[in-house]
């Protein structure tokens, strides 16, 4: 499943703010692109009858000029080397989602692990849910199960994290996957019900590296991105 190995302690107001924070960074769009499209409906979804617009004329997505292609090309060849396999599949995940900024995206999947991470930590289930894909989901609820059903306590502190790098990018039918390595640096240490330490070191500070996937459908309105795999480089 992946990194259960690591986790930290914050108030859950700090992870409330992040999460507010978050869903306005990872994935976020400027004014300027075209919403999603459904080419597959035979109408605009966001007109229905309950705003009684039924029987409108149906938009279609808005052509993009070369202009525009040469700038959104331009932003992935200031983030990935140009003739990389990065830049090749960033420059293929902006032609599919031309409102995709590889930077923007870094800066939300920062925050996004730093929240699951907290969230994990406090069995906080609510914020992991609108975070995580339903299996991983399952794999975080089983962890904390135990964790609860065992009486174990962590005493952890997110120190920082040192490096956040996209290492791979693609689309798979209508969903875009992007997969980043995290470096972290985390103080954690697990006690049974007794008070005794049985996992971790409550005065060291641990390097993490982890390689995290965020998935997101291009055809939904949603702009927010959910953690569909996790992996530990330690």
């Amino acid at each position: 499943m992946g990194s259960f190995d690591f986790i930290t302690f914050f108030f859950l107001i700090a992870a409330v703010v992040i999460f507010l924070q978050l869903r306005s960074v990872l994935g976020r769009r400027t004014g300027s692109e075209r919403p999603p499209f459904d080419p597959y409906s035979p109408r605009d979804m966001s007109q229905g009858p309950e705003n009684g617009d039924k029987g409108k004329v149906v938009q279609l997505p808005r052509r993009e000029n070369a202009d525009e292609e040469a700038n959104r090309y331009e932003m992935i060849d200031a983030f990935a080397k140009t003739g990389t396999t990065l830049n090749t599949q960033l420059r293929a995940l902006s032609d599919a989602d031309q409102g995709f900024d590889p930077k923007e995206f870094v800066n939300g999947a920062k925050m996004a692990y730093e929240m699951i991470v907290m969230a994990f930590a406090d069995g906080d289930r609510k914020t992991l849910k609108n975070l995580l894909s339903r299996e991983v989901y399952e794999g975080f609820d089983a962890a904390i199960t135990d964790r609860e059903r065992k009486g174990e306590v962590v005493k952890s502190t997110f120190v920082g994290i040192d490096k956040a790098d996209i290492i791979h990018a693609e689309v798979k039918d209508s969903e875009e996957n992007i997969t980043v390595r995290i470096v972290s640096q985390l103080i954690s240490a697990t006690y049974d019900k007794q008070g005794g330490l049985i996992d971790g070191d409550a005065e060291s500070v641990a390097e993490v590296n982890d390689l995290w996937t965020f998935a997101r459908d291009i055809r939904s309105r949603d702009p927010n991105w959910k953690l569909i795999a996790t992996e530990s480089e330690n």
